[in-house]
């Protein structure tokens, strides 16, 4: 069954509309945009639907077919703390929403996750496609950057992850056959079509059967190590480091941060050392794929795996063990973890005429080492797509 098929079960009546956003992966940029750093990102064609009809009394009415626990409050009196299950982030998106529009109507929906949960920014998905249908019965038209911020905000601010805004961004931003480049601290970005000289490649998803919540992982104590890092270069350089909550790895010199990384600590040096590489891998990234080398592209999003393992120090076993049979699989351009790293799924660019074998090789080898998994693993073979469409 379908949302919709749920919604006429539950409701008895079909739904009025659909509200869809698409997940995303970043090949290269990950761990950046909370640093204020440059990213890449492509939307697939797979992601959250919601089918609803608007509620007349106020009421917001939310079942999920991911989680049992149906959601409910009303538009005018929004729980102003997190109730801790799944639906904190729809609570912080109409709280976010109110504040800047006269919200009249609620409405009952049905919430579809097309993909396991972890690593492809559901959370942002579910935020965004919820917000468009909050938005439509109530006669809102959010701006590009008003539907970034407004579940950004909900995400920062009520949920309490420290996160960027690259999933909201490319969610929003994206285009089916091009590589957004997004720079998170400006909001500046290209949208780079792909080289007509690129062998074809599609998207795998290697999901490992854990799921994961962002708020749950040590997301946010990276984010901490990363503005530490900052925070003492700029002391050692002797330069106005301000407060602690403002201060970004984006601020530092290339030149100062050489200078003065054997000083800082362990932690934070890794962080830091995870983070300046990674700008220079989008770089390369970004240049590779504007003259079509996928090739190129996807050797850099396998370093960046690399790190992420190494210096940002994130990844489960199962993860981990993921990435290592990747690199290993003929047909597999790159990939790395997608999304935190912590549980969730790999990411990875393939040649199309490989799907086949590299489906059951990673799947023989993977459940050969975490037999535990089956059942619970998947692989999903996707595309580009266009991003939500507000």
């Amino acid at each position: 069954m379908n949302c919709i098929d749920v919604f006429k079960k539950i409701y008895k009546t079909p739904n009025t509309d659909i509200a869809f956003c698409p997940y995303r992966i970043c090949p290269i940029g990950a761990h950046s945009d909370h640093q204020l750093g440059m990213v890449t990102g492509l939307a697939i064609n797979k992601g959250i639907s919601i089918a609803y009809s608007i509620k007349h009394n106020g009421v917001i009415e939310l079942h999920s077919m991911q989680f049992e626990k149906r959601a409910q409050w009303h538009i005018g009196s929004t729980p102003e703390e997190k109730q801790n299950d799944w639906a904190d982030y729809l609570r912080g998106a109409t709280i976010e929403l109110s504040a800047k529009y006269r919200l009249k109507y609620g409405l009952s929906g049905v919430i579809e996750g097309s993909l396991p949960i972890g690593g492809l920014s559901s959370s942002a998905a579910v935020t965004i496609a919820f917000l468009s249908a909050l938005c439509k019965v109530n006669g809102i038209k959010l701006t590009e950057r008003e539907m970034i911020t407004t579940a950004l905000n909900a995400e920062n601010k009520y949920v309490g992850v420290a996160c960027g805004k690259l999933d909201q961004s490319c969610e929003v931003f994206c285009k089916k056959d091009h590589l957004l480049y997004l720079d998170t601290r400006d909001d500046s970005f290209e949208l780079i079509p792909t080289n007509p000289a690129m062998k074809p490649y599609k998207i795998a998803i290697f999901f490992s059967g854990l799921e994961r919540n962002l708020a749950g992982t040590a997301f946010n104590m990276r984010v901490d190590e990363c503005k530490s890092a900052a925070y003492a270069i700029k002391a050692y350089a002797g330069v106005e480091y301000g407060k602690f909550k403002d201060t970004y790895l984006r601020d530092i010199p290339y030149e100062t941060y050489l200078k003065y990384k054997d000083k800082l600590p362990q932690s934070f040096a890794k962080r830091a050392e995870h983070w300046f590489t990674e700008q220079e891998r989008v770089e390369k990234a970004v240049a590779a794929w504007r003259r079509g080398d996928i090739e190129e592209f996807g050797r850099l999003s396998f370093e960046s795996g690399r790190s992420s393992i190494y210096n940002w120090e994130t990844g489960s076993p199962e993860l981990k063990g993921l990435y290592e049979i990747m690199t290993e699989t003929r047909g597999i351009y790159g990939g790395r973890f997608s999304g935190a790293g912590f549980k969730g799924c790999c990411m990875a660019l393939i040649d199309p005429k490989y799907e086949e074998s590299i489906r059951e090789e990673v799947t023989e080898k993977y459940l050969a080492a975490f037999p535990e998994m089956k059942g619970k693993y998947s692989v999903h073979i996707c595309e580009s797509a266009d991003g939500v469409e507000l």
